[in-house]
This record gives C-alpha cells, sequence and structure tokens, in this order.
C-alpha cells in the first residue's frame, strides 16, 4: 500500500509520532490502514497537516485547531477535502475561505467583508458612552450584542462591551462567558476562571461555561478540578465531543485507564474517529 507512514510524516514535517497521531485522533484527518493496521497519510494528509502547523505558529493553541479542523470536515459538503478550501490564520481566529464566503469553523459564523474602520466607526460611540442624541439606552443585552459584534475587529472594545452588560446584568451568563473566553486569550486565566464559576452559578446547565472552565483549569495546571469541569459538561451535554475528548487525556495521564477507555469510546463514537 502507498502513502507515508507516521516516521514519514514527522520526518517531513517536523512533529513528533505523538502529535501526528493526536491528529489523527481530533478527526480531521483520515488515513488509510496497512496491512496490520499501520497508519499510512496520503499528500492531502501532509497537506492539512502543514495547514495545522500554519495555524499553531500563528499562535493559535494546538488545541483550538484541532477542534476547528475537525468542525470545519463536518461543516464542508460530503467529499470536498479540507485542502478544497483556503484555511489562515486572522488574528487569534480561524478563518475559512471558499470562494466569496468566510466563515469562522470553530463557530460556523459567517463572516462579511465590511472594512475594520467602517465597523469600528459606528462601534465605538457605544462602547466609549457617547451615543448619539435620542438614541434609546442601551440595556445588557443590547452591549453583549455588541460585543459579539466587535469581537472581530477589536476585541479590547468587546471586552469593555461585555464589562458594560455586566455592569447592567452581573447574572448575564452570555457575557460571563464570553468575556471569561476574552480575559483567558488575553493572559489572564484566573479572572476568566471566577466568570466562567459565576456563569455557573447562575446557569448551572451552561455547558459552554462548564467546557470553558475546564480549559482554563487545566492550564492552570489543576487537572483534578478539570476533570470535574470536564464531567460536568459532558453530563450536561453527551454529545460534547470536545470534553470527552479532553477529559479522556487528562484521565489517561493519571493512569485511570477505564475512565479515559470510556470517554474515548465516547469521543470516538461521536466524530467517527478511529
Amino acid at each position: 500500500m502507498g502513502g507515508y507512514g507516521v516516521h514519514d510524516v514527522s520526518k517531513m514535517l517536523g512533529l513528533s509520532a505523538s502529535q501526528v497521531r493526536s491528529y489523527v485522533r481530533a478527526g480531521f484527518l483520515r488515513p488509510a490502514r496497512g496491512p496490520r493496521g499501520a497508519l499510512r497519510f496520503s499528500f492531502q494528509d501532509l497537506v492539512v497537516l502543514r495547514t495545522a502547523q500554519g495555524l499553531v505558529a500563528a499562535r493559535i493553541p494546538p488545541r483550538r485547531v484541532r477542534r476547528a479542523l475537525r468542525r470545519l470536515r463536518e461543516q464542508l459538503p460530503q467529499g470536498l477535502p479540507l485542502t478544497g478550501v483556503h484555511i489562515a490564520a486572522e488574528g487569534d481566529r480561524i478563518v475559512v475561505r471558499d470562494g466569496g464566503a468566510r466563515w469562522q469553523p470553530e463557530s460556523g459564523q459567517v463572516l462579511f467583508d465590511f472594512g475594520v474602520a467602517e465597523i469600528v466607526e459606528k462601534a465605538a460611540p457605544f462602547v466609549a458612552g457617547l451615543q448619539p442624541a435620542g438614541a434609546r439606552s442601551l440595556d445588557a443585552d443590547d452591549w453583549y450584542e455588541w460585543g459579539c459584534d466587535l469581537e472581530e475587529t477589536t476585541p479590547d472594545q468587546a471586552r469593555e462591551a461585555y464589562r458594560r452588560a455586566l455592569e447592567l446584568d452581573p447574572r448575564h451568563a452570555g457575557a460571563l462567558v464570553n468575556l471569561g473566553r476574552l480575559l483567558h486569550a488575553a493572559g489572564a486565566p484566573g479572572v476568566a476562571e471566577a466568570h466562567y464559576r459565576t456563569a455557573l452559578d447562575v446557569h448551572p446547565d451552561d455547558e459552554t461555561a462548564a467546557f470553558n472552565l475546564g480549559v482554563v483549569l487545566e492550564d492552570l495546571g489543576r487537572p483534578e478540578e478539570a476533570v470535574a469541569a470536564y464531567e460536568h459538561a459532558t453530563r450536561l451535554d453527551p454529545s460534547c465531543a470536545d470534553a470527552h475528548y479532553n477529559v479522556a487525556l487528562l484521565y489517561e495521564r493519571t493512569g485511570q485507564t477505564a475512565a479515559a477507555v470510556r470517554h474515548f469510546k465516547a469521543y470516538r463514537k461521536l466524530t467517527g474517529a478511529r
């Protein structure tokens, strides 16, 4: 059988064998199997792995790269390979372009090619508190929506918009979760943790807050608490493949084989990964 083995791919792309296999486990690569079950990668697989490397080099966390590429594979029409679209980092976002269409695979959000200056110009008066004469006062939901719009262009102003929303409604779960995510990305995981915990106090069934809490606790070096958060996320949403995968890795690292196998099995069932 033709193709490249794990050792070949590692040597050509400068990846470790474990990194190569982690991308396979993520579900966006589906290499063939040799007679004894050995992985065999096609040239297209190499191109996709090179794309993943480029995203990581652009300072996108590897976990996000794996998740985004797996979701992108699910979003593309059946039969269209990942190499059939253009994938690139724009700031801290992963953006896909196919002809005139642009979208974020992580959220599925379609992006419009408005000029950055135009968006900022329209949004800045609201963020700065300089609302036009006669305009109605913005409520917490308004500030939250502005924050969502501003994340694409000016995350600093998006954070301010979410803070305004929380000044008006300290229990606004959407603003708590989104602000926590932006603060985590900006290098303030401890503050992000507090926002996620508050969101869960307000809405204990918020799967996104539970999953994000697991991620931030893992980054803070508190794996036992991260496991509890991921387990909570999987109870709230058994279809959350990322939570199953992340908690499986943590169980595997601590030698809890049975729990790791259970979650890897759930992950493979949800994603079709081998």
